[in-house]
């Protein structure tokens, strides 16, 4: 097996406003999340997250601690969320097992302990996508499922945005130290996520767009709310949006996405939003 990991610093709203689109998805994109047999991962300075996948096929991979992180395990001084996005996985983290089906979430806490991934069957392989953050002290692992989840009904058919929001690693399910993750899932004829739009200073955001037909795409915007810009995404592939920045969507088509944050603190509702009509 092999890992991969690229380290991003954080960038100044007042520098990202004159990125031009390479510049944008260099710094925001991750554009290949999972590698069959490899663990790819991209540590951003904004709140220090990771953000990655785990594609194993025909090997168990290995979830290993990157340079950066300084420590013989990756969980030494860290949280992870984990949400396999594939076929049937199996995760190892010490001597405990975890069986996720499709769109089930493990939160795995702080410890010195190897962690692993594998599939049940290599001819429908797992695909674990994870985010990380740094963590203060040792919670419970928790594995999650859809049923597990604190839901949210929100939008209409007729805006556009009516989605159903799954709070999966948040604190009305699990403790953590201040990771917290869910899934987006939006009905058949709508394609706009996170609208109205908002931004949290106090803490970032990844998301991660799944279920997007091959021959469809996703529009991400980000920036702040009088100076958007957007990049287009394809499936499987996760955004870094600021702490500064908004972070809503617009498809071709309906979709799923995971979102993952972490920074000041765990109340999901500390936001500020930004009315449609003041968006520039």
């Amino acid at each position: 097996m092999k890992t991969n990991s690229e380290v991003r610093y954080a960038s100044h709203p007042n520098d990202a406003k004159h990125y031009d689109t390479a510049q944008l998805r260099e710094n925001y994109l991750i554009e290949k999340v999972f590698t069959p047999d490899q663990v790819n991962m991209v540590y951003t300075m904004h709140d220090r997250m990771i953000a990655g996948g785990a594609m194993p096929v025909n090997e168990v991979v290995e979830l290993q601690p990157i340079d950066i992180l300084r420590n013989e395990y990756f969980l030494g001084r860290r949280e992870i969320g984990i949400f396999n996005v594939g076929g049937k996985g199996i995760v190892k983290a010490g001597d405990k097992e975890y069986v996720l089906e499709y769109k089930e979430a493990l939160y795995l806490g702080r410890g010195d302990r190897k962690v692993t991934f594998e599939s049940a069957d290599s001819s429908n392989p797992a695909k674990f996508y994870f985010c990380s953050s740094p963590a203060h002290a040792t919670y419970p692992d928790h594995l999650t499922t859809r049923q597990d989840a604190v839901k949210m009904d929100l939008g209409t058919l007729e805006e556009s945005n009516h989605r159903i929001i799954n709070r999966m690693l948040v604190k009305e399910v699990v403790p953590t130290c201040q990771l917290q993750m869910g899934m987006t899932e939006l009905m058949p004829g709508s394609t706009w996520n996170t609208m109205p739009a908002h931004t949290h200073e106090r803490r970032m955001e990844v998301y991660f767009y799944f279920e997007i037909p091959e021959d469809q795409a996703v529009c991400h915007f980000m920036g702040q709310p009088q100076e958007s810009r957007h990049i287009w995404m394809h499936n499987e592939q996760a955004v870094i949006s600021p702490e500064w920045s908004i972070h809503s969507a617009c498809a071709t088509k309906n979709y799923t996405f995971i979102w993952a944050m972490c920074g000041e603190n765990l109340d999901y509702n500390d936001m500020d939003g930004c009315a449609t009509v003041n968006l520039k």
